[in-house]
């Protein structure tokens, strides 16, 4: 049993004000909602979610080879990034496993933001110490930061109340900016599928942004969001979660991630696994689908083929956006088709279920 104290982002003040119900998520305690999951995740599509994701990591690299290590040291190509601009990547073990997606922002030449998944800080941090070592610093920022995601078709409208140019900040670009007298880097990205903006504050002043964005959003329906809302929108989009959909014992051949791997940029760690995983063939694959028969799909569940076992639900619930329940898992190569039936064992009573392709959710044109 963990005894040790949970930690709090920057605006843990503002929950009880906004009636957040808390929940542990590992090391932290977070709000799982503030008004409900179904209607925060309905705002979001309609008009405009705020989450508070300051609970994330801020590794920083730098120095005068940190764009050589960080091509050994990440699965995509540095050198396609100019100051002010990102890509998504992931950091991989010896035998090509995932240990964590990333977001890598490029702040200058050889300077680098690393945007890790909140349970994975202290293990990517250490690891990447270790593997640079002193061929580039690698600093632990996240107490200096506070994080925010505003997302939402009306996102721009709201940003633009509080700040100046937000249309600038093109997909996957980081740009300071002034809100409430703070400067801000905002970067284009999300994971909710919608557009919208993740802000890294400066902890200080957290709460101070945090009620100017509010503010900016009022009567634009913009809505405080927990990670109920969070985890049921990136679902929708078959985004992947690390430690549930992705992890040390999944290749990002196995998880439809190949698009984040440079074959072509030479030498990265995992690089050699990879590539006689590709030479070998792919034995299984991740896949999403969607229930046929009634059943909500939980992780850990069985998936079957002809009464067989032959996987598990890696994330899956009943969505607010969509009409029947849906889910991931990984399935041998030859059941992962789209088309495919499977059946999903819940609670020792098997029910039907179809593969098809993600994102499950699609914008209206």
């Amino acid at each position: 049993m963990n005894t040790e104290p949970f930690q709090h982002t920057p605006l843990f003040p503002v929950y009880a004000e906004l009636g957040a119900k808390l929940i542990p998520f590992g090391a932290w305690e977070l709000p799982v909602q503030f008004r409900g999951i179904k209607e925060e995740h309905l705002a979001v599509r309609s008009a405009a979610g705020i989450f508070d994701v300051s609970h994330m990591g801020e590794i920083r690299l730098r120095g005068l080879h940190a764009r050589a290590e960080l091509q050994r040291l990440a699965t995509n190509d540095a050198s396609r990034l100019k100051p002010y601009s990102g890509q998504y990547s992931a950091l991989l073990d010896t035998h090509g496993g995932i240990m964590d997606d990333i977001i890598v922002y490029c702040l200058e030449p050889e300077d680098y933001l690393l945007c890790v998944n909140a349970n994975n800080t202290e293990t990517d941090l250490r690891w990447l110490q270790d593997k640079a070592g002193s061929k580039a610093e690698v600093l632990d920022e996240s107490a200096a930061w506070a994080q925010v995601a505003l997302q939402g078709p009306r996102a721009l409208e709201i940003l633009r109340n509080c700040t100046d140019r937000p249309e600038l900040i093109q997909r996957f670009m980081l740009l300071p900016r002034q809100v409430a007298g703070v400067t801000v880097l905002a970067a284009a990205t999300g994971y909710t599928g919608e557009d919208g903006f993740e802000l890294f504050i400066p902890a200080e002043s957290a709460v101070a942004v945090w009620r100017a964005l509010i503010s900016a959003g009022e009567g634009l329906g913009l809505m405080p969001c927990g990670l109920g809302a969070r985890d049921t929108l990136r679902l929708e989009m078959g985004y992947p979660l690390h430690g549930h959909d992705i992890s040390r014992e999944t290749t990002p051949l196995e998880a439809g991630l190949e698009w984040i791997v440079a074959w072509n940029k030479g030498d990265f760690i995992g690089r050699e696994a990879l590539l006689r995983q590709k030479q070998e063939g792919v034995r299984k694959k991740r896949i999403g689908f969607s229930m046929v028969e009634p059943g909500i799909p939980r992780e850990g569940y069985p998936i079957l083929v002809s009464g067989r076992a032959v996987g598990k639900v890696t994330s899956g619930t009943r969505t607010p956006s969509l009409p029947a329940a849906v889910g991931m898992g990984y399935v041998p190569i030859e059941f992962s088709r789209p088309g495919q039936e499977i059946m999903v064992q819940i609670r020792e009573q098997p029910r039907k279920a179809r593969v098809i392709p993600w994102p499950f959710y699609r914008k209206e044109s």
